[in-house]
């Protein structure tokens, strides 16, 4: 990564407004670059990548998420914080969405044992808002990985329903993943490819971010995202964001338009 973005970085992750962005793609297209064709299934619902310090003042987007959910009740998962109280999470929610005039239900998914439970796996098959906590991404891919909760997850949302991860719960959506313990790149859960999430883009290490784009994989798109922001796919496919902060988008260091977002591939 070239001297100006680490420069950059050590002071604010966010580039200015005036800096050029990348509005378009290489010619010829490889298959399962970020642009290539979408496999986004039509019925799927809205996405919402979030940067950490949820459910809070300035989180103004999670009332648009549960207008687009058609809901009033939210299926929360504090699983990445099964070893940091998750019933707090829970409780965080629960006052948070009760002032927006919506219901938690708190599914304590917090061991492997319990992302085989068809109590929880009934509760996300009928959900229309499944919201996944903060807390510890390397615990929370080792608990969904191949389980059928996780399966009722993509299921859920492949129908429809609103699904929203943060902090750690945004960045295993992704595949890769950047690795909490030292800014490098680890296998995600692949729901959207070619993607990675660095969040609390606002307040984390500036030199870990730096290391994170240094070693970032050619051809991956990752978004910067500062807390109490979320970078979110509307009901008609178009990618915006919402929230106290700017979501940032870069392509192999350098920044990108949303617009490429638009040809990640998203496994079905």
């Amino acid at each position: 990564m070239g001297g100006s973005l680490l420069g950059a970085m050590a002071i604010s992750p966010t580039p200015s407004p005036d800096q050029d962005l990348i509005v378009s793609s290489p010619s010829p297209v490889e298959p399962n670059s970020p642009w290539a064709t979408t496999t986004v299934p039509k019925t799927c619902g809205p996405i919402a990548f979030v940067g950490g310090n949820e459910w809070g003042e300035g989180a103004t987007y999670d009332r648009t998420l549960l207008e687009w959910s058609g809901s009033d009740k939210v299926t929360v998962l504090p699983t990445a914080a099964a070893f940091e109280h998750p019933q707090k999470a829970v409780d965080t929610a629960s006052n948070w969405f009760s002032a927006l005039g919506a219901s938690v239900e708190g599914l304590m998914v917090l061991n492997r044992s319990d992302a085989f439970e068809e109590r929880f796996i009934d509760a996300i098959s009928k959900s229309r808002f499944i919201y996944l906590g903060g807390g510890s991404p390397l615990h929370l891919r080792s608990i969904f990985r191949d389980s059928p909760v996780y399966d009722a997850i993509i299921k859920a949302w492949h129908g429809g329903a609103v699904l929203a991860g943060s902090s750690a719960g945004a960045m295993v959506l992704g595949n890769p993943m950047v690795d909490p313990r030292g800014g490098a790149f680890t296998v995600g859960l692949g729901l959207v490819n070619n993607f990675s999430v660095i969040p609390h883009f606002d307040t984390g290490n500036p030199e870990r971010i730096a290391r994170s784009f240094a070693l970032a994989p050619p051809k991956i798109v990752v978004a910067g995202i500062p807390e109490r922001t979320a970078l979110m796919r509307d009901p008609q496919g178009i990618w915006t964001y919402g929230g106290v902060g700017v979501v940032s988008t870069f392509l192999e260091g350098k920044p990108c338009d949303f617009s490429l977002l638009d040809g990640l591939v998203v496994s079905e």
